[in-house]
């Protein structure tokens, strides 16, 4: 009866819509819909009370039998009946085996849309091929630097002005977007754009590869990090520094070029390697490289793991790496238009972000053949790190020159306060992802007060060392101790915060008339440079 009464006030309103204001003279005499609607309503509780009565009857001669249970969550569960679905009619309607084949149904269903969700967040349709996925990748960095203290001579390498200090800088110092991923099982690619430059946009990685050839295995043609540097064949995205010391941006400036490379490993993972040619000319502002000097070189990367720790899941482990080029410049041509064209040239920044390089040699005359080799290792014994690396590089010159000897290197310990590791890739030789064992967070709680999670905080120590000075070449010698401390906030965000002391000496800036400072000579001095950086990367 109450179910009738409901369905009755459900219908009520229904029926006074579609009548609309009714007049006295409605009131006699109905309209066709009203009167459509009343039988129809009509019917409706003629029938609930027919049901209403076999339900009555149904009970009444079941009054001893036990009530047919009922699951949470609506379903329903009874024991099976030993010879079909359908209990026996004096049983009433079992429903305990149609309910195990729902249930099993659903899980069938959950655990489809579970392949179907992790298959779409890893392979996006490209729209040109059933075949081609694309995964989004990109990066933010942005950087605070300033300059407590500077001296003449470092004022003089920044700003050309011996009084004029160097001044802070705000702003972002990489902010990426790309794409990556394959064409059918065995190409992949990727393409990756730099817009931190505002309208002078800069591609990065732009390559295509060809995986699981005989004796080459992965093989990339495009523009690539060139294979030495350890500091460089890391990511940017897990770089213990801010900055790259000076040895390895001066010997790689921004390390991608044009070229072609083979990537390999063993099958224990224990070695890999990279060797192949490339174009030394930095073309990721241009596009392309013009001269009928191909200024080419070949550079390859041996590097082993000769320790990992299995059982603490990479806790432990320790790596060493040979790497090299051989590489032949264009000494013989020094400038076209305001371009250097001889690519013989190493300079860098004082390891932070400023708007002159205090360190350069210019572009060296009648350079013709240079040998690089560098020495790598890493020693890690879980949240301990120490790092060193030396590069050494020959340069021969015709016309009378003398031959050159550029050299530096860098060494560092880190360590995490909070006990987390820097993970290794004994597939590349390179550092991984930092994971936290606990997220940064800050949120109210329900019943007052705050939670909170600390994340993972790492405090570092670098030396750094670089001599680009020899002969008649004044490119300066640079050292600096570096203070770093970062701030996990999880395994994609951080902050991270550099003290610099440094110092440049034997760098030689001479001015000349009319320049008031004519007939003086910079050499160099001492510096202090604080940086700070906040940075995400998906």
């Amino acid at each position: 009866m109450e179910r009738r009464n409901a369905a009755i006030l459900w219908v009520l309103p229904a029926v006074m819509a579609v009548a609309g204001p009714l007049n006295a003279q409605d009131c006699k005499t109905p309209s066709p819909d009203v009167q459509a609607l009343v039988k129809r309503l009509e019917a409706a509780e003629a029938r609930i009370q027919s049901l209403e009565s076999e339900l009555s009857r149904r009970n009444d001669s079941r009054a001893d039998a036990p009530p047919i249970p009922v699951k949470s969550e609506s379903r329903l569960e009874t024991p099976l009946h030993p010879a079909s679905d359908v209990a026996a009619p004096d049983d009433g309607i079992d429903v305990s085996r149609l309910s195990q084949k729902w249930e099993q149904r659903w899980d069938d269903q959950e655990q489809l849309n579970a392949e179907l969700k992790k298959s779409l967040k890893k392979r996006v349709q490209s729209g040109t091929s059933d075949t081609a996925t694309m995964k989004v990748i990109g990066r933010v960095h942005v950087d605070y630097w300033g300059f407590p203290e500077s001296d003449r001579a470092t004022n003089v390498f920044e700003n050309g002005n011996p009084v004029q200090e160097p001044a802070s800088r705000i702003g972002f110092r990489r902010m990426r977007f790309g794409v990556r991923g394959d064409v059918n099982p065995l190409m992949d690619y990727r393409i990756e754009m730099e817009f931190a430059g505002g309208n002078r946009s800069e591609f990065r990685d732009a390559w295509i590869g060809i995986k699981e050839l005989p004796v080459l295995q992965t093989l990339l043609i495009g523009n690539q990090k060139r294979p030495y540097g350890f500091d460089h064949l890391n990511s940017s995205r897990y770089n213990v520094f801010i900055e790259r010391p000076f040895v390895i941006e001066s010997f790689n400036q921004d390390a991608r070029r044009l070229g072609i490379c083979s990537y390999g490993v063993s099958e224990d993972q224990a070695w890999n390697w990279r060797y192949g040619v490339y174009n030394q000319r930095l073309i990721q502002d241009e596009g392309n490289y013009s001269s009928q000097h191909v200024q080419g070189e070949i550079a390859g990367r041996l590097a082993n793991t000769a320790w990992y720790d299995e059982c603490s899941g990479g806790r432990g482990y320790y790596h060493w790496a040979i790497s090299g080029t051989v590489a032949h410049p264009d000494g013989d041509n020094a400038v076209d238009g305001a371009d250097a064209i001889n690519e013989a040239r190493f300079r860098h920044r004082p390891e932070a972000r400023t708007r002159a390089r205090w360190l350069d040699t210019g572009v060296i005359p009648n350079a013709q053949w240079y040998e690089m080799l560098g020495l790598e290792s890493v020693l890690n014994l879980g949240p301990l790190q120490m790092v060193a690396e030396y590069q050494n590089l020959w340069m021969q010159r015709d016309a009378g020159s003398s031959d050159l000897h550029l050299h530096g290197g860098y060494a560092y310990v880190s360590h995490f306060l909070t006990g987390e590791h820097i993970p290794w890739s004994r597939k590349s030789g390179t550092l991984g992802r930092v994971k936290p064992f606990e997220n940064f967070f800050l949120v109210d709680m329900c019943d007052g007060g705050c939670g909170h999670g600390w994340g993972a905080w790492q405090v570092a120590v670098r030396y750094s060392y670089a001599d680009f000075t020899d002969d008649d070449v004044f490119g300066g010698l640079g050292e600096s101790v570096t203070i770093g401390l970062n701030w996990h906030w999880n395994s994609n965000t951080r902050w991270q915060f550099n003290y610099i002391f440094g110092r440049i000496a034997r760098r030689n800036v001479s001015f000349a008339p009319p320049s008031p400072l004519a007939g003086q000579t910079f050499t160099g001095g001492d510096y202090q440079i604080v940086g700070t950086r906040f940075m995400i990367d998906y």
